[in-house]
């Protein structure tokens, strides 16, 4: 044994307990993809799901992936340097046209997107400005840049959402040039950027944003396009990242941007240039619902909204805390451990899935579970959810706000 054994033994502890009292809520291998899936042989419909659209399992989708893999096979063995295909380049051009941007770039996640995008632009001379719940991607891009040798920029943190506390910011910024880093949706409260203001402000300031938009991207605006769309902010905002893990059904990272500016991350950016090309089967399918969305994007989108207007309805009628959420993504505020894990558990038990967020995703006293509602979730699958969570809200106190206790007692 070494120390190394010894740290994750300490560290495990939280783990260990809630496996000792069977309710660890996370890993649980799914038997099928998509929404509807089985857990154990057992039906389970997934309200944690990112597959907004509900178009994953397409047929349409799957057998475009099926034919890539006949011309390309599964994979491309090298990065994009060495591996770039000619399905790469019509899909990096028709996301461009579609966006409303100059140029495209396909990474391989959308994380390395948004990371290798930090790495690029991230210098002595520039201050990184974070709102204080951006994402996981948006915090390691800022950290591997500030742990640069020789070229650490400054980083400085504003309130959430908050266009007072980023002005501050930038007025008080100790490097030339700033880059504003924002999400359009976040994802574990449901609430958009203020996006006009936070424009406004970075203009004034000659601050250059960089939108993470990866939850507005197919949900938001009348064809899809995101919070820009939403917002009449298109050709505002110099950068854009999103995914293709949430509505495009797969996984891989968008950037959008001028030409001189995709093209420096495309010959800077690590995450891009030492990782390997994204999958065409991956690319196929993402292709195939760009032109869903291309077709029907107002129909899907306005179908979304109908079922998150009503299943937010419900939620509010029921005496549930939603946080701040105004989009999809609800989530059902606990605000205490113990309860997120028993409504899990409870919820899973009965068929429904609705994963727990706790510390350290969530500040203490904000545990929540995870609810996404999707265009594929159907009325039966919403209707079951909602008396599930009325009858266990109030079995657990969710709904009056009564303690439980803490977990280990």
């Amino acid at each position: 044994m070494s120390w190394i054994h010894d740290k994750a033994h300490a560290e495990l502890a939280r783990i260990r307990e809630a496996k000792d009292k069977q309710v660890y809520p996370y890993f649980r291998p799914f038997e099928s993809g998509g929404l509807h899936t089985t857990i154990a042989g057992k039906p389970i419909v997934n309200f944690s799901s990112n597959d907004y659209l509900g178009l994953t399992n397409h047929p349409k989708v799957k057998e475009a992936a099926k034919k890539a893999i006949d011309t390309f096979a599964c994979g491309l063995s090298s990065s994009r340097v060495q591996a770039t295909t000619t399905a790469h380049v019509e899909l990096e051009e028709r996301l461009a046209k579609w966006f409303g941007f100059p140029k495209c770039l396909l990474f391989t996640t959308g994380y390395q997107a948004m990371v290798g995008t930090i790495m690029s632009y991230a210098d002595k001379d520039t201050t990184l400005v974070l709102d204080n719940l951006a994402h996981a991607c948006i915090l390691d891009g800022t950290f591997l840049a500030a742990g640069t040798p020789a070229s650490q920029p400054e980083v400085r943190f504003f309130n959430h959402n908050s266009v007072r506390s980023l002005e501050r910011v930038l007025s008080t910024k100790q490097r030339e040039h700033a880059l504003v880093l924002i999400e359009g949706i976040y994802s574990l409260d449901g609430d958009k950027a203020r996006i006009r203001e936070i424009v406004e402000v970075c203009e004034r300031y000659g601050a250059v944003l960089l939108l993470d938009d990866a939850h507005g991207t197919g949900t938001l605006g009348t064809n899809g396009r995101g919070l820009l769309e939403e917002q009449g902010l298109e050709g505002r905002v110099p950068i854009v990242v999103s995914t293709f893990s949430k509505t495009f059904g797969g996984i891989g990272g968008i950037l959008l941007g001028d030409e001189e500016v995709v093209d420096h991350v495309k010959h800077r950016a690590r995450s891009f240039l030492f990782s390997a090309s994204l999958p065409v089967p991956i690319v196929a399918a993402a292709s195939t619902i760009l032109t869903m969305l291309e077709d029907d994007g107002p129909a899907l989108v306005s179908e979304l909204h109908d079922k998150a207007s009503y299943f937010r309805g419900r939620l509010t009628e029921i005496g549930f805390d939603l946080g701040k959420s105004d989009t999809h993504i609800m989530p059902v505020m606990c605000k205490d451990e113990r309860k997120a894990l028993f409504m899990h558990v409870a919820l899973l038990e009965n068929g429904v899935m609705m994963v727990p967020i706790t510390y350290p995703g969530v500040k203490k006293g904000e545990e929540r579970l995870r609810v996404n509602i999707t265009r594929g979730h159907t009325r039966q699958d919403m209707d079951q959810a909602l008396e599930l969570l009325a009858l266990y809200g109030d079995a657990f106190f969710v709904l009056s706000g009564e303690e439980l206790g803490p977990l280990e007692e």
